[in-house]
């Protein structure tokens, strides 16, 4: 193997012959993993048995970000930054969306397929708009996330968009067996993609279904990357890793709203600090009747609904 540059590679080529398969080759790196790579260079060494993004000391995580830029700079011809802004003191971010504004227009769905790098082929969306039957309320059992009207809002239907609830108590973060996932002090759920070994265990305990699995290759068109990147958010992932919502966390860490807030042309959807008294979300809290998804599953989210008019 001394012409290897891509331990992962070469291992998924032997599981395409019938043989080795990669998530048992990642469990079982040891003496074999030792001589897999002897041929292959300090940092294809190094990027294989690269630490938990939470174990970095400054030295290293400086070391990591710029093997990232690099290497999405060459891949996608242009210059790529990638971030590691860490969560800020007194801040914990809340969501809130206005049900009576909402239009279905799903501008904030393409919008934050943009902004986060999100693959176009197959396209995968981190926000679900569902369309429900105002004589019915919310039936999550009857709600349609396909509706193609020629002109929105439909006045027979009401429209309720999902993506990760931010939960204060996530279930994802327990089941998941390697520790890729977790809660930061800002209150956003991140994943490592880059310890993440895509076993899909945090999909099947999200209640919301808003984790997504990339099965191939995502497909990014180079003119429409977004070179302004976060290493645990919307920096280009790889194959076999789950994604989701991050409340846009490399805008939201650099004081900016997220791109669905920005591109909502009726103003329906709310951010801020939750431990600001005097921001816009914790005035919702206070003055509307709000609710959050499936309550009775204790998950205790921070992205709220409500009904401003």
């Amino acid at each position: 193997m001394s012409g290897c540059s891509d331990p992962l590679a070469c291992a998924e080529e032997k599981e395409e012959a019938g043989g080795l398969k990669r998530r048992d080759f990642l469990t079982a790196v040891g003496v074999v993993a030792a001589g897999f790579l002897a041929g292959c260079t300090p940092e294809v060494r190094e990027e294989f048995f690269q630490k938990h993004f939470l174990e970095l000391s400054q030295e290293e995580l400086d070391r990591r970000m710029q093997r990232l830029h690099d290497d999405y700079s060459k891949r996608f011809g242009q210059e790529v930054s990638v971030s590691a802004l860490p969560a800020q003191p007194g801040v914990v971010f809340g969501y809130a969306l206005d049900l009576s504004r909402c239009i279905g227009c799903r501008r904030c769905v393409y919008a934050c397929v943009k902004e986060n790098n999100q693959s176009r082929d197959p396209q995968i969306q981190w926000i679900r708009v569902l369309e429900m039957d105002k004589a019915k309320g919310i039936d999550f059992e009857e709600a349609n996330p396909y509706y193609d009207h020629e002109k929105v809002p439909d006045p027979d239907h009401f429209y309720l968009p999902v993506a990760c609830q931010q939960c204060r108590t996530p279930q994802c973060t327990q089941v998941c067996p390697v520790g890729a996932t977790w809660q930061e002090p800002d209150g956003i759920v991140v994943i490592d993609y880059d310890w993440c070994i895509g076993c899909r265990y945090c999909m099947a305990a999200c209640p919301y279904g808003a984790r997504h699995f990339n099965w191939g290759e995502p497909h990014l068109p180079t003119n429409e990357l977004n070179p302004n990147t976060h290493a645990l958010g919307n920096r280009p992932r790889p194959r076999g890793v789950v994604e989701k919502c991050t409340f846009c966390i490399q805008r939201v860490r650099s004081g900016r709203y997220p791109a669905c807030v920005e591109i909502c042309p009726v103003g329906a959807r709310k951010f801020g600090n939750l431990l600001d008294k005097d921001g816009e979300v914790s005035r919702i809290l206070r003055d509307k009747r709000v609710f959050v998804l499936k309550a009775e599953l204790k998950t205790d989210p921070k992205f709220y609904y409500f009904y401003g008019l």
